[in-house]
């Protein structure tokens, strides 16, 4: 099970790469031919704007498609700022492997450390947290929740109301047993980083991540801070949070009508994220993320030893099925990428950084799930993968 908002691997992105598919990377592909099905599968699948790069070494790729406001047709550009989602959940596990580093915490501290009657409390490790093992279940998939972000989209939120929502909830196994993604997890590690440093999160990243690596166009918003940065693309969404909690999908008659462009998604750029916060608040652009996820994976953020235990954290999500997507501390992998995606109403987006051949990918989109219910981004980078690789994707 896997939470609807803020997903990793929402759609999993099963890379089915042989190393004969590897090996025969050797560039970043056919452009012109990848441009033809990006435009293509928007088209077909009512997605208005899209920003992806591929490189590899100084051979890059960055194109825009469709438009950033469907009101006024404002074409999007390669420099457009997009809200990154659950991205922003390996920036808040970057700091806190950076707060270990430096003897300010341990991967074996236990949740009780930090917070009162939580279930399980004296049991949860930071390690559970950052992978996604605790057994707490998310908020955001809370029926009030959602309705609320529909009802009150600027509504600010507190992390101790977020965390009570996920901790009020009947434990779902025991810690460490499983793997079950939720957000309550990362506004934990968000408020600890905040206790650790005396600083807020937002400055906690500038310091240790957007500054060092000149990540000018990359910020993380506050819940009474929370405009785009210009210059943005507006972001969409099909039918409502409530809606869509148990079925992604839009009912057949919709979808019919959406690809048709006879049904319009809802603008709702301007909602407050806070309920996201170190879960999925921060916004990026294309180029700014590309930068990140190299760091993150390649190193840069951490030194030699910690960002091994860190590449070495990969557990499958599903252990019947351990070809397909893993999750580390803060990391997440799909077939030969390494990075994370992520999706909030109104965009969807996905960075992968590949090891082995040094390419980065990154696709953003104004828009959360296609009609059918697919993460807008997570589609084009499947057929993007395909066309890089030379591979099957599942």
């Amino acid at each position: 099970m896997i939470s609807k908002r803020l997903t990793s691997a929402a759609l999993a992105l099963l890379v089915a790469v042989s190393a004969s598919g590897i090996s025969s990377a050797e560039g970043i592909g056919d452009r012109e031919k990848m441009a033809a099905t990006v435009e293509k599968l928007m088209q077909e699948n009512a997605i208005p704007g899209a920003v992806v790069l591929i490189r590899k070494g100084t051979d890059q790729w960055l194109q825009a498609f469709g438009v950033a406001d469907l009101k006024t047709g404002q074409p999007v550009t390669t420099d457009m700022a997009f809200r990154i989602g659950s991205n922003t959940k390996t920036m808040t596990g970057t700091v806190v492997l950076q707060l270990i580093q430096e003897g300010k915490l341990k991967l074996t501290d236990t949740v009780s450390k930090f917070f009162d009657n939580v279930p399980q409390g004296d049991q949860i490790t930071i390690a559970d947290l950052l992978a996604m093992r605790s057994g707490i279940p998310t908020y955001s998939d809370l029926k009030s929740v959602n309705r609320q972000l529909d009802q009150q989209p600027l509504k600010g939120y507190t992390t101790a109301e977020l965390i009570q929502l996920g901790i009020e909830q009947k434990p779902l196994f025991k810690p460490g047993a499983e793997f079950n993604y939720s957000n309550t997890n990362y506004i934990m590690l968000g408020v600890i980083i905040e206790r650790l440093t005396g600083k807020s999160l937002e400055e906690a990243f500038q310091q240790r991540i957007f500054t060092p690596l000149a990540m000018k166009h990359t910020s993380m918003p506050t819940a009474t801070d929370w405009k785009m940065p210009s210059p943005y693309a507006r972001g969409y969404l099909f039918g409502t949070n409530e809606s869509t909690l148990d079925d992604l999908a839009l009912p057949k008659d919709q979808q019919k009508l959406a690809i048709e462009g006879k049904l319009l998604p809802t603008d709702v750029t301007d909602g407050n994220p806070s309920w996201a916060w170190a879960a999925g608040g921060a916004v990026s652009t294309a180029e700014d993320l590309a930068t990140y996820v190299e760091a993150m994976v390649a190193g840069g953020l951490l030194d030699e030893a910690w960002q091994n235990i860190r590449l070495d954290s990969f557990k499958p999500n599903n252990p019947m099925q351990p070809e397909a997507t893993a999750y580390g501390l803060g990391i997440a992998k799909f077939g030969p990428l390494l990075g994370h995606d992520g999706s909030l109403p109104g965009y969807q987006s996905f960075m992968g950084f590949d090891p082995q051949t040094g390419i980065t990918l990154i696709v953003l989109t104004n828009l959360q799930n296609t009609p059918s219910g697919e993460g807008a981004a997570n589609l084009l980078t499947k057929e993007l993968c395909k066309q890089i690789y030379g591979a099957p994707i599942d």
